[in-house]
């Protein structure tokens, strides 16, 4: 490794990591004044509010990786520009591309560490902090979600739910118990659907069995269509359902193939996973948009300039990433190419940027 690009792999290195921190502690500060106010409604101690607090960072770090190597790409090369430095390298003969080697190459190991990072450590922590807010926090143990089946234990009634999909608020595979005072099974409900309008579950193929009291026997009823009083609101199974951030890639594929086989609808899952490959690459793509945009500055234009693009840019980047990937949520674009689409467009634009750079 060359002087010059150790030097840059070192000052990359130490901004990053001052940036990282200044981001996470800001990100957790907020949250923390949010939120705080309901760990002492649930008369929770200060330590579990911590450790809810410790367990969201590894979801923070996955977010915010690619902006601070953005920042810590365009502040390094900015201060390089302010003293001259660049000028005196180029008047030395050293290209513009010499110097991003090592600035690709950094990008590199932190898609590949983001991938991994949000692999193996964020499923695991995600779950954990999500455990201490519903259960502990909102008191929402009684809702159990495991996989794709969902348990519900209401008022003398235990529900099962085979797959919810909260695109289309459906619930699918439903069985209903009820049961009297002497947890002796009165009434039960299987529905092959759910569909939730005008604040009520609407049934479809139904099959109602009622016990007579005389005989001890079950009268079994059918139904294509019926209104039931069901105990929860499509916001509850929302946030109590296993989320795709919670799960590893080979673990939301498998999901994914589950749900598949029984024939239901997987898309969104399809856009999350597909997600998960394209997200981490954004690293490579944001160095290289911060290298053209530090060397298409000037001295007299300054860093806080160019600073203000490379935020502008990751703002931009978010918001289209998010419009592509509710289009393929709504089905209006195919799953890979709702989650590629962004990195493909920004990855055209910061090439074109660096070559407009030299």
């Amino acid at each position: 490794m060359s002087i010059i690009h150790k030097y840059l792999t070192l000052e990359i290195a130490r901004y990053f990591g001052i940036v990282l921190g200044m981001v996470v502690g800001i990100y957790i500060a907020v949250d923390f004044f949010e939120r705080i106010d309901d760990f002492i409604e649930a008369q929770l101690p200060i330590s579990k509010a911590l450790t809810y607090f410790i367990f969201k960072i590894p979801f923070i770090i996955a977010q915010i990786i690619p902006v601070c190597i953005l920042l810590a790409v365009l502040i390094i090369f900015g201060l390089m520009n302010r003293n001259n430095e660049i000028v005196a390298l180029k008047s030395s003969g050293v290209h513009i591309y010499y110097l991003l080697k090592p600035v690709l190459v950094i990008g590199l190991i932190s898609s590949l560490f983001l991938f991994l990072f949000s692999e193996i450590v964020v499923p695991i922590a995600a779950e954990k902090a999500n455990k201490i807010w519903l259960e502990e926090v909102r008191k929402e143990s009684t809702l159990i979600s495991k996989e794709k089946n969902i348990w519900i234990k209401g008022n003398r009634s235990i529900i099962h739910i085979k797959y919810y999909n909260p695109k289309a608020k459906a619930i699918f595979g439903i069985t209903l118990n009820q049961f009297d005072k002497n947890f002796r099974l009165a009434r039960r409900v299987d529905a092959q659907e759910g569909i939730f309008k005008a604040d009520r579950w609407v049934l479809s193929n139904v099959i109602e069995q009622n016990l007579d009291i005389k005989d001890g026997g079950y009268r079994t009823t059918f139904y294509d269509s019926k209104t039931e009083a069901l105990e929860f609101l499509p916001d509850d199974l929302k946030r109590v359902i296993k989320k795709s951030e919670a799960m590893s890639f080979k673990e939301l594929l498998a999901y994914i193939q589950r749900i598949e086989k029984e024939g239901y609808d997987a898309k969104i899952y399809r856009v999350d996973l597909y997600a998960k490959t394209a997200f981490p690459l954004v690293c490579i793509i944001m160095c290289i948009m911060a290298t053209g945009i530090a060397f298409r500055g000037s001295t007299r234009e300054g860093l806080p300039l160019s600073i203000v693009y490379g935020i502008g840019v990751a703002f931009l980047y978010w918001i289209f990433l998010s419009f592509c990937i509710s289009l393929g949520y709504g089905e209006m674009l195919p799953p890979f190419i709702a989650a590629w689409t962004a990195n493909l467009v920004f990855l055209c634009v910061g090439v074109l940027t660096l070559l407009h750079a030299e």
